[in-house]
């Protein structure tokens, strides 16, 4: 006899395209509460694999009938880098799911841990990625001696994030990955706020980051954040026009240039003349073996970094970046933004490299409205 489906299959595809289509890359308290763990067993219909998350579809019993379950994962690039892939799990295949509940109740959990039911068989199992080692190797060089930082000549990499939080330099407070508070007492601590600038914060981070632009719409990563994306950035050094490329692995691989021939801080007339932008204008310069980059011009459409620090159109960045051996490139930045903080101040972290591999191939969202 066969067990009756608490939801019609209509409502079952209209539930799923509403939950995916609107959604971009996140952590995964903006949906899930850690307070509510939930262990689910049951058969998988379908795994979903695509951007920003992937997902497994799921039936799990339920008194006389079977409940669809929806399984949110990270995003394929991460679960191809522990090993997955979109055949690891095919319709049919019996699990077990230890995961977080979603907050508003309905069937959904974020997976933490997957496993076949009856062999124990684990399927997911993903970890943080592992600090680079570093090779011994000095920071490559031009012929003039000055450091590149990309790669030397016959090799490939990119730059990754050693921390993808931000704080003021000298401030100790407890984060997650994604910028998320794990005290929210702690938000004044953060960065000297005016007072306007902290109930915003604390907004943002009292709903869980879940009105992060660049999540909800692909927004690109301005400012700081672009450091703190956890698919890398490079660099493409066109010294001939005296530029350089920057491009950015996660969101939708978009790219910017910094100028380094003392141009003036004006765009195009043709074209960005006197617009506020997205990463705003960048004029950078060497001094020593430091890579210095000054950037305005910003627009307000955009979080400047994980967590959701505030900014105005104010704000200007002055960014350094001294690669120190092969595999570590130092980042410091000072942020002057008077219409959202009281005073200027720096905040820094490391970037490392990851030798012979070029950016993952990751976009915001393979599903869109």
């Amino acid at each position: 006899m066969l067990q009756r489906i608490r939801y019609p299959l209509a409502l079952t595809v209209v539930f799923v395209l509403a939950v995916s289509a609107g959604e971009g890359h996140h952590g995964p308290t903006v949906k899930f509460d850690p307070d509510q763990p939930i262990t689910l067993a049951g058969t998988v219909t379908m795994l979903e694999w695509t951007n920003p998350h992937a997902h497994i579809y799921m039936v799990v019993p339920d008194g006389d009938g079977l409940t669809p379950w929806y399984i949110e994962l990270e995003s394929p690039v991460d679960l191809e880098a522990s090993g997955w892939s979109r055949d690891s799990l095919v319709p049919g295949d019996a699990i077990t799911v230890d995961g977080m509940a979603a907050r508003d109740g309905s069937p959904q959990a974020s997976g933490t841990s997957i496993v076949r039911t009856g062999t124990g068989q684990r399927v997911l199992a993903v970890s943080a990625p592992t600090r680079v080692a570093s090779s011994g190797r000095p920071a490559p060089r031009w012929p003039d001696g000055q450091p590149r930082l990309g790669p030397p000549p016959g090799e490939s990499g990119y730059w990754r994030p050693r921390s993808t939080v931000m704080m003021e330099a000298g401030v100790d407070v407890a984060m997650e990955a994604n910028g998320q508070l794990r005290d929210p007492g702690d938000a004044p601590r953060v960065a000297p706020f005016q007072d306007w600038a902290l109930v915003l914060y604390t907004f943002r981070q009292s709903r869980f980051l879940g009105d992060d632009p660049t999540f909800l719409t692909c927004k690109p990563p301005g400012g700081p954040r672009k450091f703190q994306v956890p698919y890398g950035v490079q660099f493409v050094e066109d010294r001939t026009f005296e530029r350089i490329f920057f491009l950015n692995g996660g969101g939708n691989h978009d790219w910017h240039f910094i100028y380094t021939n003392d141009r003036p801080f004006r765009g195009h007339g043709a074209g960005d003349d006197g617009n506020l932008l997205y990463y705003g204008q960048a004029r950078g310069r060497w001094e020593n073996d430091a890579f210095i980059v000054e950037s305005r011009d910003f627009n307000e459409s955009f979080w400047f970094s994980n967590g959701g620090l505030p900014h105005t159109s104010q704000l200007e960045l002055t960014e350094r970046f001294t690669r120190t051996d092969f595999e570590t490139l130092a980042y410091e930045v000072t942020v002057n933004d008077p219409g959202a903080y009281t005073r200027p101040w720096t905040a820094s972290w490391e970037l490392e490299w990851i030798a012979d591999e070029e950016l993952p191939q990751y976009y915001c969202q393979d599903i869109r409205p």
